[in-house]
């Protein structure tokens, strides 16, 4: 099941991306501690206590991370304990995610534990205009008195 999906370029980037063979692999048995940033297409199948920053990522059931990760898309049969913000999830049966997630495509299989927030992102959306808030509270903040109805 998808949820904030959208069947558009993501999906297909997804799909040429998970062709290219995996450059890089932290076998079970490795355990890294520090910053993690990379290109093209990673496995973890050990322990990172650290941030990862990269384009593809498959972290397998032996797999965990103690830290943010920054993708492009992520694969997880794993455990995440940290923020991810990456334009494609798909978070497997066995994955285990807590912290923020934010993302334009999730997809979230049944099993998966997922306890935190979840943001949808839009690729496309543009950033919101700079200006000063509207109201009549301190610092331009809307309180209750100073709401008004809308009469006619």
């Amino acid at each position: 099941m998808a949820i904030f999906s959208k069947k558009d370029t993501l999906q297909d980037e997804a799909e040429i991306v998970s062709k290219e063979a995996i450059s890089c692999i932290i076998s079970k048995e490795m355990h890294i501690i520090g910053e993690i940033d990379f290109r093209g297409k990673a496995r973890i199948d050990g322990t990172v206590d650290g941030n990862i920053k990269g384009e593809y990522l498959v972290l397998s059931e032996t797999g965990r991370v103690n830290g943010n990760v920054t993708l492009g898309a992520l694969i997880c049969h794993g455990v995440i304990e940290g923020d991810i913000d990456a334009r494609l999830v798909t978070a497997h049966s066995t994955a285990s995610i807590k912290g923020k997630l934010t993302s334009a495509n999730l997809t979230v299989e049944p099993g998966a534990s997922l306890e935190g927030e979840i943001h949808s992102a839009n690729p496309n959306k543009t950033a919101p205009t700079k200006g000063k808030p509207t109201g009549s509270g301190k610092d331009g903040q809307v309180n209750e008195n100073s709401k008004t109805a809308n009469r006619e």
